[in-house]
């Protein structure tokens, strides 16, 4: 018997033993963890690959991070996963406005969601249906895994409004393509951004910003602009976890089949989470001195209709550079409503 077990030992020791393959890649962001869709690159995207790959134990990725900026900045979304200065980061496609145009399609339709959840589920359908949507980013040498989208907009005013026609003559500080959403509203909009919203109200540069519940916050623009007029006024699409495509193709195909489902969960998890997190922060700065105005039934459907046909304005110059602006809209709208949304307005028609 001792004979046998000893065979047996032996045996064992011949088998050759697995190590498990450590794969390193950087992640970063040009916006801080702070930033709920950021931090969610962490909490959902980085720990359910690590969870998933952990199921077989046959890979792990040891993750370098660089979040907040310490390897490029806003402007640099982009190119900086399209060049290899990261494996893995967050496109801000807002402002990439030349290289990704079909990505600012939802700016340009606007109100014709207020539900994220909804706006990433039809935005991931037409990456996958739509070849001219996903060659406009997989022409940038990389591979899109999960997608962003905004919580929903309102008016932070110095002083106080009851209805959207109250807002002509003001001056309303908005990011880029968001100012025309004002047209028609005889607001006078006024370029800026989060990082300028506070003193440009605070030194009368504007009288109000138009913004989110979740960047209005942070930077505590209700002290400037403690006047909260509420229209819900849509989502948009905000950008995408990607990766280098170098990066990936060099990945086992485990790790990619890992990555996928987690840009999945990545991305249904910031959906529910911009619907959670939208109301906690409009009830906070309500609690830090706030005042929401609701605004009375049709209002949002007045503001639409005095605005011109943005839509439009947008799809035509796409038209004449050959690129498919109109049939891009239409499958974004048909999409919307086959989800059951009712648009405010149908920019495509």
């Amino acid at each position: 018997m001792k004979i046998i077990q000893g065979a047996l030992f032996g045996a064992m020791l011949a088998v050759p033993v697995h190590a498990q393959e450590t794969i390193n890649l950087t992640v970063a962001s040009s916006h801080p963890t702070v930033v709920p869709w950021v931090g969610m690159i962490q909490t959902h995207f980085m720990a359910k690959t690590d969870e998933i790959l952990a199921e077989t134990g046959t890979y792990k990725i040891d993750w370098n991070e660089a979040f907040g900026g310490q390897l490029y900045k806003a402007n640099a979304t982009l190119s900086s996963v399209e060049e290899g200065v990261t494996d893995v980061g967050w496109v801000f496609s807002f402002l990439e406005q030349a290289k990704l145009p079909l990505s600012q399609g939802s700016s340009n339709a606007p109100f014709a969601t207020s539900n994220p959840p909804v706006l990433l589920d039809v935005m991931e359908d037409l990456l996958e249906t739509n070849e001219a949507f996903r060659e406009e980013w997989e022409s940038h040498n990389l591979k899109v895994l999960g997608l962003t989208a905004t919580d929903l907009y309102d008016f932070y005013l110095k002083e106080p409004i009851e209805g959207i026609s109250d807002l002509d003559g003001r001056k309303i500080s908005a990011p880029g393509v968001l100012g025309n959403w004002l047209r028609g509203t005889g607001a006078n909009a006024v370029d800026g951004s989060l990082t300028s919203y506070y003193t440009d109200v605070q030194t009368g540069v504007s009288d109000g910003v138009l913004s989110l519940a979740l960047g209005a916050l942070p930077i505590k623009l209700y002290e400037v602009a403690p006047y909260i007029a509420r229209f819900d006024g849509g989502a948009v699409f905000s950008g995408a976890v990607a990766i280098n495509r170098d990066s990936w193709d060099a990945l086992p195909e485990e790790v990619q089949n890992a990555m996928v489902e987690a840009g999945k969960y990545y991305t249904e998890s910031h959906g529910q989470d911009l619907v959670d997190r939208h109301e906690m922060a409009l009830n906070k700065m309500v609690e830090l001195g706030a005042e929401i105005i609701e605004m009375p039934d049709g209002e949002t459907e007045k503001w639409v209709g005095m605005l011109p046909d943005v839509a439009g304005d947008w799809a035509a110059p796409l038209e004449e550079r050959g690129i498919p602006a109109k049939a891009f809209l239409a499958d974004y709208m048909e999409g919307l409503r086959a989800a059951g949304e009712t648009p405010a307005r149908d920019w495509d028609k």
